[in-house]
């Protein structure tokens, strides 16, 4: 079947268009134009800001001009993974879908429902001429993967809408109103290097699930570079280990599914022989949420400058050291992570380390206490640290008139109450809710599965249930 044929037609019609056109986080030139062209020829009031975000304006359906004003919100840019084994360039390449069943995923890499599906919901409200709705304001954002930089340049004044309906949630029976904020801690150094002095080992750790950095680092899954910290450390003991290379991870807020270094070791048979033993007990662990892991340990002929047996036991050692996963659970929500950090990105090469990390809490004292733990951890290595990108939460407001409202339209129609939910991600609605205290905020959005991993994977039932929902919303917004 064509994507062009599944219902909703005009949901998929225009995220076809979408992700036709390349947007990478801090790439997204081309997606901003498509969107700024697309409000144009409708004839609607269109804008971009200083940042590049673009605001579109629609008047409101007759008989609905005294209702409250909706502000309808998704972010432009995607999450940029893909396997190996694909050659694909996301600077100049759309993504190539295919449909699996229920499902709608990319062929090798991220699909961008996540928050492809929001933009394109937005795109056919503005376009449709048979959806009662309020006035509205659509705001599509940039960069919310990669920094959040739309959202913060976002000036109070550009909007005047009373409820804003972000469309980036990833579970179609929950009412999402709270999220966690976040700080990106970055620890480099420089070393010097020398010639290896040892035998040549090659350590791989692939095949893991990896996934979105927020929900669903309480699950479980696999981090390759502390499987790769753990290996590398089992050698500390009887073995002269210098560093050549790391490569592990990529962006800080997907769980990272590979790993990669490469070392120098004084027996590399035994070296071999003993990570083994600790490979076979890290399968074992992750028999059940790893099935796909693979743990290759072998001794190579490739070489070049490593780093002394000194500066890669620091770096093995704090490696070792880092806090990867939950960091607490909250205690005033069910179920909800208050904070956690993501170890994302492990680099060394030609001497020079980069660790970044992703650091997240719903609570901010707890965010910076995780941070600070992980720049005291560095700091006793001799290592360089740097919080940026700092955001802030976004506190639950559960007895909000919009949130009623949902509530009741959704048991209604589906026959079950939703789940109202806080959540472990990085929404936009706590940056926006700085500059706009006044807005009631709510997000919804359809069920998507293995978000920020090209595992990636919409389903299709549940995007046209988010479909309907979200017009019967739009249809009984409440009078001023």
């Amino acid at each position: 079947m064509e994507l062009s044929n599944i219902e909703p037609q005009i949901i998929w019609k225009n995220f076809s268009k979408l992700n036709a056109v390349p947007r990478p986080s801090k790439k997204e030139e081309r997606v901003i134009a498509f969107i700024r062209e697309f409000g144009e020829n409708l004839g609607l009031e269109t804008t971009v800001d200083g940042v590049g975000n673009v605001i579109i304006r629609k008047p409101a359906t007759a008989g609905m001009e005294n209702r409250k004003s909706v502000v309808l919100q998704s972010h432009l840019d995607m999450v940029c993974q893909k396997n190996n084994d694909v050659n694909f360039d996301f600077e100049t390449e759309g993504i190539k879908m295919e449909i699996d069943g229920d499902w709608v995923k990319a062929k090798g890499t991220t699909l961008g429902a996540d928050n492809g599906l929001g933009v394109a919901t937005i795109m056919s409200v503005l376009e449709s001429s048979d959806i009662p709705h309020p006035a509205l304001e659509a705001l599509f954002t940039i960069d919310e993967e990669t920094g959040m930089t739309g959202a913060l340049g976002l000036k109070p004044g550009q909007l005047t809408g009373d409820i804003l309906l972000n469309l980036d949630t990833e579970e179609d029976d929950e009412i999402d109103i709270g999220c966690a904020g976040g700080v990106d801690v970055t620890i480099n150094q420089n070393y010097g290097t020398e010639a290896a002095k040892g035998q040549i080992v090659r350590i791989e750790v692939k095949g893991l699930q990896g996934g979105h950095s927020g929900m669903d680092i309480h699950k479980g899954f696999g981090n390759s570079n502390i499987i790769l910290g753990r290996l590398l450390y089992s050698g500390l003991a009887k073995q002269n280990i210098q560093l050549i290379s790391v490569d592990g991870g990529g962006l800080r807020n997907a769980i990272p599914r590979e790993a990669t270094a490469l070392i120098s070791v004084r027996n590399a048979q035994e070296f071999i022989v003993e990570a083994t033993d600790l490979k076979k007990q890290i399968l074992e662990e992750f028999t059940t949420v790893e099935p796909g892991i693979h743990i290759n340990i072998e001794n190579s002929t490739t070489s070049d400058k490593a780093i002394s047996e000194e500066d890669s036991k620091k770096i093995i050692l704090t490696l070792k050291s880092l806090h990867n996963g939950v960091y607490r659970m909250s205690p005033d929500v069910k179920d909800l992570v208050e904070a956690s950090n993501n170890v994302a990105r492990v680099e060394l090469k030609g001497g020079e380390l980069k660790i970044l990390n992703l650091t997240r809490s719903s609570v901010d004292s707890s965010k910076y206490s995780v941070a600070e733990q992980l720049k005291s951890v560095a700091e006793l290595a001799g290592m360089n640290v740097e919080f940026s990108g700092s955001y802030p939460g976004w506190k639950p407001k559960p007895g909000s008139e919009i949130v009623q409202l949902m509530e009741k339209i959704y048991t209604e129609k589906f026959g079950e109450k939703p789940h109202v939910v806080a959540c472990h991600a990085g929404l936009e609605c706590g940056i926006i809710g700085a500059n706009y205290p006044q807005m009631e905020m709510v997000s919804f959005g359809p069920t998507i599965r293995g978000a920020h991993s090209p595992d990636e994977k919409a389903n299709i039932p549940s995007a046209q249930k988010f479909w309907s929902f979200t017009k019967d919303i739009l249809a009984n917004i409440p009078q001023k």
